[in-house]
């Protein structure tokens, strides 16, 4: 130590963490609290005042009969007053109080009497390097040779009685059909308390194996065995024949008769030796007590004499824990013994050492440590010490490694990005011209990643990568790469040997993706599309070798996502395709290249015409009919979905007053809208710009929406929609039962219109399951007074069905298909003037 043991005090070896709860806590969730910060004692607090101590002594006084046991508030079942100590207190006052009480645990108060921390006997012992006296006692006759066996059999809470009544804190247990011991101690009394159990007998309960010593053992043995074991209780054993139990309290008594003398003794033998110390020493002491680099000196025989407060301070472990061993005890063992010889060999021929070196703090943690090691020759003796002085460089190097991280791998998920992914690639390639070998690139991207992102936010669209990149991995074969390039992209460097290897490898991951992720308390599908190009056939070179991957995979977007596409040259052409298709979009989007094709809904009820639905088309000169499934995305994906839906809106508006002008009283005109317009808040300011500049009412209009659209940002959706339904706006729930389907939603949002998602409409009547999702939404819509939207009908044994359920309103094949302007205007007409008068909207 750095300074006389003599005047040790309680704030030199306490524990600084106090743990508390509060009075009315229940039981299991202190215990549960004290197995958490594994400490035996937990203080129990009262406005801020500590009340009482429940320790695992306390068992013994439960009664696990009861069934409210665990909900006992620890009040109840605290001891109190709790005992207190200063910290100023030395340690030889301290340990009479320990013996005066008969206690394990004392409270520690600084000078403002404020609870500081705690002290247990055992910190006293172990503080005091009394080992060697545990050395030279034997077990003898030190241990309870009258403790309690049981039968295995016998009930747990009669045991637990039968130590409450014996006042015993440990039984055994002996099973006579394995003809074995069990131990049960009052820490596996806790497990009645924090576990839910089925123990009926005190077997189930019992510790084992058991942890044996014998008689002629030193209590040195039993000592460090306990440590090591982290165990309170050995059991004595002599021939195989069970004499007793020797108990921490058994060591602890001994250690205490000798305690005072032991500690008296070593203090002047400290002081008699200070006082013959040398001023060069005393001031080589102090520069190495004032070091902030830590500094371990060893004997010739490389055993530990002196260490510096840095050292402790650094490792963890204080001075009386090292001294007397040998450096070793640092050991990380990431070293092998030819370092250590050669570090050795340097020591001997220059006298020096220099360099890193992997060591292991006492919590167990692997820290680097920069050391110098110096060979020191007194002048007129011939024996040798060692003096190590090192430095904790873990930050630096980590800050380093942390750089590289960042220069070659993914933050987000820890894979290698594009420089990495690029560098390996081009070793495989060299390696597979080298060895004629197959070698496939394979294209990952998730289908509709964004709508996470727009819906459930940012931070579940990342937590979403992670867990895509984790199953993907578990697909690979060691020696695989993948990376991710970034976005919602993935792309594997896969070893195989035939095409087929590609196919199964894109089959497996596309099979792992169709489980659901659970994100935000929402089970969330996910599908991707992959393409894959394969050295040599599909490209020589890395640019290549990615293009074409890059190329098949948008090849299996264009066929409905959830799909893998292999290169082909022909995908080039869609490529180039695809290219002018973005830079044409634009231009139509400027030159009113879009038109509005329009499918009508009919009421069920009367047959009549109740509206129609406004569908998107683009008819390009050159490239011919755009799909929406190929536009729509390309308008996302270049931020300008949000101006197509304002030609949308600007165009229902047009074609309203069209449908006036020719007298048609048909209904309203649905639109849909995107899900970042309602996002931006902005939808209901321009569907009225719109309104005013038409002088239209609102009434004519209705606006469908799909789940996604609101999810993310529930409070700004409900404000913009009631600024809709303030303009007379009527809203629909479109693709209902495809998304997150959220009943709440219904109830807390103005509403005026649930469509069935067309998916499910497919299968009725033949299969059971839909019609009866059908049968219930129509049902459940009724009584929230929304109308029913049929999507896709196209049978006449659909519209049948849905009439007997009591649907509202059927759109589909079956009944018109879309309709450009004209054609739209003439179907209206054909309908018969009674008809048409019978046509009436309601706002």
């Amino acid at each position: 130590m750095s300074y006389n043991s003599r005047y040790q005090k309680v704030c030199d070896v306490c524990t600084n963490k106090v743990i508390t709860c509060a009075k009315h806590t229940p039981l299991i969730e202190a215990v549960k609290l004290m197995r958490t910060h594994n400490v035996s004692a937990i203080f129990v607090q009262d406005k801020h005042r500590i009340v009482g101590v429940w320790t695992e002594s306390d068992c013994l006084t439960l009664d696990f009969t009861n069934q409210t046991l665990k909900k006992v508030a620890i009040q109840k079942v605290m001891s109190s007053p709790v005992l207190r100590v200063s910290n100023q207190q030395l340690l030889t006052d301290t340990a009479l109080v320990f013996n005066k009480h008969g206690v394990r645990h004392l409270l520690v108060t600084d000078d403002s009497n404020v609870p500081s921390g705690v002290i247990s006997i055992t910190d006293i012992v172990r503080n005091q390097g009394l080992e060697h006296y545990l050395q030279f006692r034997p077990i003898n006759e030190q241990y309870n040779k009258d403790i309690k066996i049981v039968p295995s059999s016998l009930d747990i809470n009669e045991a637990v009685t039968l130590m409450r009544e014996l006042c015993e804190k440990v039984i055994l247990v002996f099973n006579e059909i394995e003809n074995t011991f069990g131990i049960i101690t009052q820490r596996d009394l806790l497990k009645l308390i924090t576990k839910r159990h089925n123990h009926k007998v005190c077997w189930d309960l019992a510790s084992r194996p058991l942890y044996q010593v014998t008689t002629k053992d030193s209590l040195f043995d039993a000592y460090r065995l306990m440590s090591e074991s982290n165990v309170r209780h050995l059991v004595i054993n002599d021939n195989d024949k069970i004499k007793g139990v020797l108990s921490l309290e058994h060591l602890i008594s001994e250690i205490e008769i000798a305690y005072c003398y032991e500690l008296e003794k070593v203090l002047e033998q400290r002081n008699v030796a200070l006082q013959h110390s040398q001023r060069n020493l005393y001031l080589a002491n102090k520069i190495i007590d004032s070091s902030l680099d830590g500094i371990m000196i060893t004997d010739s025989n490389a055993i530990i004499i002196q260490v510096n407060p840095a050292f402790s301070e650094l490792t963890g472990y204080k001075e009386y824990e090292v001294i007397g061993k040998r450096p070793n005890m640092l050991s990380s063992g990431r070293h092998d013994k030819n370092f250590y010889i050669k570090m050795w060999d340097s020591l001997v021929k220059k006298g020096v050492w220099q360099g890193e070196i992997h060591n292991r703090k006492k919590s167990g943690e692997i820290y680097i440590e920069w050391l110098s090691i110096i060979e020191i020759k007194e002048p007129g003796y011939s024996e040798v010490i060692y003096a190590a002085i090192f430095s904790d460089i873990t930050e630096r190097k980590n800050a380093e490694e942390k750089v590289v991280q960042l220069a070659y791998f993914d933050e987000l998920t820890g894979l290698p990005n594009r420089r990495l992914f690029n560098d390996r690639l081009a070793m495989a390639l060299a390696a597979a011209h080298r060895d004629n070998q197959m070698l496939a690139v394979v294209f990952i991207d998730l289908d509709r990643f964004k709508e996470v992102n727009d819906s459930l936010g940012h931070n579940a669209g990342d937590n979403l990568l992670k867990l895509v990149s984790e199953r993907i991995v578990k697909t690979l074969n060691e020696g695989d790469t993948l990376a991710r390039l970034g976005g919602d992209e993935f792309v594997i460097l896969y070893e195989v040997n035939s095409v087929e290897d590609v196919i199964r490898l894109a089959e497996k991951i596309l099979n792992n993706l169709n489980t659901p992720f659970k994100l935000e308390g929402f089970e969330v599908g996910m599908t991707a599309s992959i393409g894959a190009a394969v050295y040599p056939e599909d490209g020589l070179d890395s640019e290549t070798l990615l293009k074409h991957a890059d190329i098949a995979m948008y090849r299996s977007k264009d066929i409905g996502r959830n799909s893998f596409q292999l290169f082909q040259p022909s995908m080039n052409a869609r490529s180039l395709e695809r290219l002018a298709m973005m830079s044409r979009f634009q231009y139509a989007l400027e030159n009113d290249e879009f038109e509005l094709y329009f499918q009508p809904k009919q009421c069920l009820k009367s047959g009549l015409i109740m509206g129609a639905e406004g569908l998107l088309r683009w008819q390009d000169p050159d490239l011919g009919t755009i799909s929406p499934a190929q536009f729509i995305p390309l308008a996302e994906e270049l931020g300008l979905i949000v101006r197509l839906d304002l030609w949308v809106i600007n165009q229902a508006g047009k074609e309203l007053i069209l449908w006036q002008g020719q007298g048609l009283n048909v209904g309203r005109l649905a639109i849909n809208v995107s899900a970042c317009h309602l996002s931006q808040g902005r939808l209901a300011a321009n569907i009225e710009d719109m309104l005013k500049r038409y002088q239209l009412p609102g009434y004519l209009l209705e606006i469908e929406l799909t789940e996604s659209s609101f999810i993310g940002s529930f409070s700004q959706a409900k404000a913009e929609l009631q600024k809709l339904v303030a303009l007379g706006v009527h809203i629909a729930l479109d693709d209902f039962g495809t998304g997150y389907s959220a009943l709440s939603y219904l109830t807390k949002l103005p509403f005026n219109t649930l469509k069935i998602d067309a998916s499910f409409i497919a299968k009725i009547p033949d299969e059971y399951s839909n019609s009866q999702i059908v049968a219930a939404i129509i049902a459940m819509a009724a009584s929230l007074g929304l109308t029913v939207v049929a999507e896709g009908v196209e049978y006449a044994s659909q519209k049948a069905h849905l009439t007997e359920l009591g649907c509202d309103v059927i759109q589909g094949y079956y009944f018109c298909h879309p309709l450009t302007c004209q054609q739209w205007i003439d179907f209206c007409q054909r309908t018969t003037k009674r008809d048409m008068t019978q046509l009436t909207v309601t706002s």
